[in-house]
């Protein structure tokens, strides 16, 4: 085979002294590098030359050799903090001592092999055949729960919470979907429940793999969910709080942080002490007495109550309310707002988005409001004098009490 000869990049233009680089690709480059010296020009043109053979291997193919893990798959591992690292093929997924996802991590890289015309030290020449990628096996039930993932648009921020659940039951129980029974079901609630979770986080981790198999019964891929049910009952639910002052002022500080429609959903539900689902209710308004309310609390018959606009909301509403004043849906903006109030410091497990409700409960009882007249401006699960518009409070009044609420 002849032997290539070494490009130059350097040249001399006709008549000038001065030496001058030039490079061949999708864009002809040239230009004077000032010297008239070749050793000078050489020192350089250095760095250019660096760049542009950079540039020309980015644009070549690579091609896959298969994956170097960092950590064998399929096996559990202790973190460096005490926790477990459970590794995938593709994934670390580090959990801290409560079993809660910390992080997740690439588990290793791909390995390339990139052919190139170029003497570059750090790639080598390939064989075509050698270089065909090999692809982890994926059985049925990991297919099912890929499935699941995309079926559900389960977010980003879940995923790994996700295949952490599933890489578990993978890993303490091994048996395909079709053969668990709720036995095994309980062995992975009782894991979670060994390191100190409640019966409510242990439902919450769960629920991923009860929702897949859900899915595959609706399909007609599995007959039994062996993760339905499987929690015990337990009176260990956590106790909700409410913002205090020092809360209310970081949020509002930080507000910015969230778009526009989520910045308007908390005044509303810090104003008013409605629930999150009612929030997404408000499409359209009336007024009474010159005051603007709304109707909202559709899920139950006792819930259901006109709600005035507060005087602290008023300003940042439209002039009119005549469509919905949200999008989208209460669960994925309660994730949002969740994830708002950790990014901000306020990391209590006792303080949510619900938390507004309780800290207007709070706030109303602080000002002595009559209790009836909570209810009416709240919502309650309890029939009450209130119940009947046609005998309730007058939404002038109910206006002075709900301003007491305040953001």
């Amino acid at each position: 085979m002849r032997k290539r000869r070494e490009r130059d990049y350097l040249f001399l233009r006709p008549g000038s002294r001065n030496w001058h680089i030039r490079f061949q690709g999708e864009e002809r480059t040239e230009r004077s590098l000032g010297v008239s010296d070749r050793r000078q020009a050489e020192i350089i043109a250095l760095p250019m030359i660096a760049a542009h053979r950079a540039k020309v291997l980015a644009r070549q193919p690579r091609f896959v050799t298969g994956w170097w893990h960092e950590l064998e798959p399929g096996r559990k591992h202790i973190g460096p903090d005490g926790g477990e690292i459970i590794a995938t093929d593709k994934e670390l997924i580090y959990l801290n001592h409560n079993g809660a996802v910390i992080k997740t991590e690439p588990n290793g890289a791909p390995q390339y092999a990139q052919p190139t015309r170029l003497k570059e030290p750090s790639f080598e020449l390939f064989d075509r055949e050698r270089a065909t990628p090999t692809l982890a096996a994926k059985n049925g039930d990991d297919a099912l729960f890929e499935t699941y993932l995309t079926h559900a648009n389960v977010g980003p921020r879940y995923v790994p919470e996700a295949r952490a659940v599933w890489e578990l039951y993978r890993q303490l129980v091994g048996k395909p979907l079709k053969d668990a029974s709720r036995d095994d079901g309980r062995k992975l609630a009782a894991h979670f429940e060994s390191q100190g979770n409640k019966s409510a986080t242990i439902r919450k981790k769960l629920g991923w793999l009860v929702a897949m198999c859900n899915l595959a019964i609706s399909e007609g891929r599995l007959k039994f969910n062996p993760f339905s049910s499987v929690v015990p009952k337990r009176n260990d639910k956590l106790k909700r709080k409410w913002f205090l002052a020092d809360d209310i002022a970081n949020i509002k500080a930080n507000l910015n942080r969230l778009s526009e429609s989520d910045q308007l959903l908390i005044r509303v539900l810090a104003t008013t002490g409605c629930r999150l689902s009612e929030a997404f209710e408000i499409k359209s308004e009336d007024t009474e007495g010159g005051v603007r309310y709304t109707v909202i609390g559709h899920k139950t018959e006792t819930s259901e109550r006109r709600v005035p606009f507060p005087a602290d909301l008023l300003p940042f509403l439209p002039p009119r309310i005549e469509a919905p004043l949200f999008q989208g849906s209460a669960p994925l903006a309660s994730q949002r707002l969740n994830e708002f109030l950790d990014d901000i410091g306020i990391t209590d497990p006792a303080l949510v988005v619900h938390s507004f409700r309780h800290r207007a409960a709070s706030r109303l009882r602080a000002a002595r409001c009559p209790q009836d007249v909570r209810w009416q401006l709240l919502g309650h699960e309890v029939k009450t004098v209130a119940e009947d518009y046609g005998e309730g409070y007058p939404v002038p009044m109910l206006k002075q009490w709900i301003d007491h609420i305040g953001f």
